[in-house]
């Protein structure tokens, strides 16, 4: 290491972390969720999932899990928890009995109009094109952190 490496290492401070950043938003977007996902009663990876269902009703534990970033075993006691909440069902695939289907209630279709009246979009404070270039980059971060993940992986 040279000792100019050296000394831009010992320089770094919190705020020059990328990975602090997006940490920090992460809470930030947890604390101004908050109120909202209290009036329905949901933690925030209750709402995702249910916003997922939203999208594509009746999907596999599996696929859901991919779309949400989830292992099994965070995702199965919370999609248990939904279920006793009255929002989803988990039923056995008749076709593959290996796999277990998820599909909204009535009552977890219905929170997508109490969520209509909750709408937090102008939290951010970026005009739509802004929002949707940070949401883009955002997106391209994960990719490639993931993709890093899998390269080192196959060392």
């Amino acid at each position: 290491m040279k000792s100019t490496d050296k000394a831009d290492t010992e320089d770094l401070r919190l705020c020059d972390f990328l990975c602090f950043a997006v940490y920090s938003a992460n809470l930030a977007f947890g604390k101004t969720y908050k109120p909202v996902l209290d009036q329905l009663g949901l933690t925030y990876t209750q709402y995702i999932t249910i916003i997922a269902l939203w999208e594509e009703d009746n999907q596999t534990v599996g696929r859901l899990g991919e779309k949400l970033f989830l292992e099994s075993n965070t995702l199965t006691p919370m999609l248990k928890k939904l279920e006793a909440m009255g929002y989803l069902e988990r039923q056995r695939d008749p076709e593959d009995e290996r796999q277990v289907r998820v599909k909204l209630t009535k009552a977890g279709r219905r929170l997508r109009e109490k969520r209509m009246e909750l709408d937090i979009k102008d939290a951010p404070g970026l005009a739509p094109d802004e929002f949707a270039r940070m949401q883009k980059a955002i997106v391209s971060l994960r990719n490639n952190l993931i993709h890093f993940q899998s390269a080192g992986s196959e060392e």
